[in-house]
């Protein structure tokens, strides 16, 4: 059961955890597919700069895999959890915006003192979602600018199915092909057979690099922290706020966007901080709800019943526990698949999400300029005070929306 309860009594009846008996009945290819592309996206497009993060504190190659152990077990275990309590695809990932920031700011530090710092992370995520302090601040976003800042964030996936072309033009202009065709007469596996396309020309074309695989079981390795005032200031605030701004945030949107409002946050920030605050001293350094990736699981190409997208979560938990158990092969593997198919597959998996956020921003005139100026900034990627776009993009939309409401009442 996830911690804390500061649920409403409509939301603990509307969120039956699911049974088992449900699961099987609910599961189908399509969220299994949705589930697996999100985890292939997660480490194809970031583990680069998870490995350059743990480097940067002096971490071993042993100690790397152990970072891949902890996150992939971290993910896991919270997608699962989480969407079968609440039925719904809750996706839990790690802070690609964080992994960038310690990239850049652990050098100097010991691996001891980074898990001194990811541990400091995982104790604020945790009073955060006790206290309700993030909910209640997300509870004054309206949809229209949540459509926007969603919109805005996965703006860049959809602009990379085309710039792909450069890189390769042939398979990318065959997976896009393959998606109109099968939208139309198979809407519901349209990814799927994007997906498998999409391999089956990789591997004609001879893009898909396995010669270095060899599968392995990971041995997690235990690091005792340490606490360095200096570093839990300079670096641990810095990452929680980038977590929360730039991963959290626009999670909700995602959230919000499909259809799932009511949706309590404080416990989900409450059980991810105890997964974090557990697999810390083995490398875990953030965990948080995603959005790019979850836009994929809660999206109609998952399944045409809201109801049942849940089953994606579970999927993407049950693909990522295998990532963290298989460690060094995995990352291998991801590595293998050749960036234009990693960018046109997360561009093609997204489009229906971003057609709806767009839809969902503009579609009522008195939010449309709050919601347009939310949409830019976000999709800017601009940051003030280290604070990324995300934050700022509702910040500034809900500056025009005030001063609106302000002429109004004059």
């Amino acid at each position: 059961m996830p911690l804390n309860e500061n649920q409403t009594n409509a939301d603990q009846t509307e969120n039956k955890p699911a049974n088992i008996r449900a699961i099987i009945q609910d599961w189908s290819l399509s969220a299994t597919v949705a589930g697996f592309i999100a985890v292939l996206i997660g480490f194809a497009s970031a583990m680069a700069i998870v490995l350059q993060a743990g480097q940067a504190a002096g971490a071993s190659p042993e100690r790397l895999e152990s970072w891949i152990w902890a996150l992939g077990i971290g993910m896991g275990i919270g997608c699962i959890v989480l969407s079968i309590w609440y039925k719904r695809p809750i996706i839990i990932v790690w802070s690609t915006p964080g992994a960038a920031l310690l990239a850049t700011s652990l050098m100097g530090a010991s691996i001891e003192q980074a898990t001194g710092i990811f541990i400091f992370v995982a104790i604020l995520s945790i009073l955060v979602g006790v206290t309700g302090a993030f909910q209640k601040l997300t509870s004054y976003i309206p949809l229209p600018i949540a459509s926007a800042l969603l919109a805005g964030v996965l703006f860049q996936f959809g602009l990379q199915i085309f710039t792909s072309f450069q890189i390769n033009p042939v398979l990318v202009a065959i997976m896009l092909g393959v998606y109109l065709f099968t939208k139309q007469i198979l809407p519901r596996y349209a990814i799927v057979c994007v997906l498998l396309v999409g391999m089956l020309v990789t591997i004609f074309q001879g893009q898909l690099a396995t010669e270095n695989l060899s599968f392995g079981l990971t041995t997690p390795i235990w690091t005792t922290p340490e606490f360095d005032l200096n570093l839990l200031i300079g670096i641990g605030i810095p990452l929680f706020i980038v977590t929360m701004t730039s991963q959290n945030l626009p999670g909700i949107a995602v959230l919000k966007t499909s259809g799932y409002e009511k949706q309590s946050i404080s416990p989900i920030l409450t059980t991810v901080g105890g997964i974090n605050l557990v697999l810390a001293p083995f490398g875990g350094f953030t965990f948080n709800l995603a959005a790019i990736t979850a836009a994929i699981c809660t999206s109609e190409e998952a399944h045409p019943d809201k109801d049942k997208r849940y089953i994606a979560g579970i999927a993407s938990g049950i693909f990522n526990i295998i990532a963290g158990l298989l460690g060094a092969a995995v990352v291998a593997l991801f590595a293998s698949f050749p960036v234009a198919f990693i960018s046109a597959l997360a561009g093609i998996a997204l489009l229906g999400t971003i057609a709806n956020s767009l839809h969902g921003a503009f579609v009522e005139p008195s939010y449309r300029e709050a919601a347009l100026v939310t949409f830019l900034v976000s999709a800017s990627g601009v940051s003030f005070f280290d604070v990324a776009a995300t934050f700022w993009g509702v910040v500034f939309g809900l500056i025009v929306l005030f001063f609106q409401r302000l002429k109004r009442r004059n």
